[in-house]
């Protein structure tokens, strides 16, 4: 039965080891009092050490406790033999002090008591704050490698956005005011060659007319604007408000905006929306933190009848033009009156405006012309004028086309900034101060992912420094706990001993 009980293990939680300690009499309550005292001739022997490699590491950075100066006793023995007399004794200063020391350490086990507060100490606190800092420096290098990943990717986006908007608007981008001014040359170009196509709409025209005149019994004019453009082209706006060919043409001078330096290529036009219907089309330009700048393309059929396109109603495009009124001398086209009909934001307006209001014409007919093959629908038209009844459902799309690639050319969103540049350069100058602003943001995303990466690096720096920390005081406690273990099972008949919990 004896020798059974002499193989169990003692097992003992290494948080209530001290506790432990106390309740069965091997330390004193008053212990802590007991090592200020050692603790300070401690330090006052370590001031006069011999050179020796293995006591400077003892000494180094750790926490000097019994068997710490069991060993230096050990070492000393040596390096201190000389001075051993002839009755075995020492007269070395030196091996006095740490003799001392270690009976003081000896007497009611205070070093025991010690070293047991020592070891939870590291298991309980010293430990975990280690493994904590460490795990912390380890999450913030995760956290900042993805926020850097994040500017990357988000100037990378910038950048992308930034060329399918020069692609999109023909230009690169290296100079955005320049380049802008730049496409406004080729508009009267290109309303050139709107008016003289307007010539194919001759049919629709007709038979829009022809149809109006037979439901509704007009007698008005319709597609005014139309028919003007469709039998003289994009002639000035003069001779469309007087009937008559101006002698003199004197044209507004245009402003130049002033040269920007936007040359980065992470640069972002915004989102304009391109989207249009039959009644309008709504395009913005917005700085990527939510602030209106202002400049936009706004239309209603309130405002546009039919539901045409007017440019001129931008606040953002404030235009100067010089009144051409009565007091003009006769045959001369001044100011508004000199720009064309498709130059001139009002006459441009009625223009699209009759072209979309032809454009849901003909694609009401089509839907129609598609339900007229019962008697009925076909009994309507018997009394109907010849062009309205040879009419096809396909030939009434050819016509449909037309109109829709007229229309497409005036309203796309290209066709939109050189309205906008055309009536006042100052909207170059927003234009650029937005692409201004964006470009700070772009900035501010490269100094922001470059400081991640400082910082990152910061982080990592910390962590090489912790981790030896850690596996010195993993080493230290372990050692520690095995030289408790052992002092321990002597007092119990070298019966084994096991402190639980430690982990580190």
């Amino acid at each position: 039965m004896e020798q059974n009980i002499q193989n169990l293990p003692i097992d003992i939680q290494t948080s209530k080891l001290l506790d432990w300690l106390l309740d069965r009499r091997h330390c004193n309550l008053k212990w802590q009092s007991a090592v200020k005292g050692i603790r300070e001739k401690i330090n006052a022997a370590i001031q006069d050490m011999p050179e020796n490699e293995e006591i400077k590491q003892l000494l180094s950075g750790s926490y000097i406790h019994y068997f710490h100066c069991l060993r230096i006793v050990e070492i000393l023995k040596g390096t201190e033999a000389s001075s051993k007399n002839i009755f075995g004794s020492y007269s070395s200063q030196r091996m006095k002090d740490w003799q001392e020391i270690v009976s003081l350490y000896e007497s009611d086990n205070i070093y025991l008591a010690e070293v047991a507060s020592l070891l939870s100490r590291n298991v309980s606190y010293e430990g975990p704050a280690l493994r904590k800092q460490l795990a912390k420096a380890q999450q913030l290098q995760q956290e900042l490698s993805r926020r850097e990943v994040d500017c990357q990717s988000s100037a990378a986006d910038l950048r992308e956005r930034y060329y399918a908007a020069c692609k999109k608007y023909g230009i690169t981008g290296e100079h955005v005011a320049r380049e802008l001014q730049a496409l406004v040359k080729d508009l009267p170009a290109v309303l050139e060659e709107v008016g003289k196509d307007a010539v194919k709409l001759e049919e629709q025209i007709r038979l829009y007319t022809a149809f109006t005149n037979f439901v509704c019994d007009w007698s008005e004019v319709v597609l005014p604007m139309l028919t003007f453009a469709q039998k003289r082209g994009n002639t000035t706006f003069y001779e469309w408000r007087t009937g008559n060919v101006p002698t003199v043409v004197e044209r507004p001078v245009v402003e130049e905006a002033p040269s920007d330096t936007v040359t980065e290529d992470m640069i972002d036009w915004g989102n304009f929306d391109n989207s249009a219907d039959a009644l309008g089309v709504t395009s913005a330009i917005t700085v990527e933190d939510g602030t209106d700048c202002g400049i936009s393309l706004e239309l209603s059929s309130e405002d546009t009848g039919a539901g045409g396109i007017d440019w001129a109603d931008s606040e953002a495009a404030a235009i100067e033009i010089v009144d051409a009124g009565a007091d003009c001398p006769e045959g001369v086209a001044r100011g508004e009156d000199a720009l064309t009909v498709l130059e001139n934001s009002q006459s441009r307006s009625q223009f699209i405006d009759e072209l979309t209001e032809l454009e849901v014409f003909l694609t009401q007919r089509i839907s129609e012309m598609g339900e007229e093959a019962d008697v009925v629908a076909m009994s309507q038209f018997q009394m109907a004028p010849s062009v309205i009844q040879v009419q096809s459902r396909e030939h009434v799309r050819q016509m449909l086309s037309v109109v829709q690639d007229l229309l497409g050319r005036l309203t796309s969103l290209r066709m939109q900034h050189l309205f906008m540049i055309q009536a006042s350069p100052r909207y170059v100058e927003r234009v650029s101060e937005v692409l201004r602003q964006k470009l700070k943001q772009a900035e501010s995303l490269v100094l922001k992912g470059s400081t991640m990466v400082e910082r990152r690096q910061e982080a990592l720096e910390e962590q090489s420094r912790l981790e030896p920390r850690v596996d010195l005081l993993a080493g230290r406690t372990r050692e520690l706990q095995k030289m408790i273990e052992v002092d321990i099972s002597k007092r119990y008949n070298n019966r084994p001993v096991n402190l639980m919990g430690v982990n580190i």
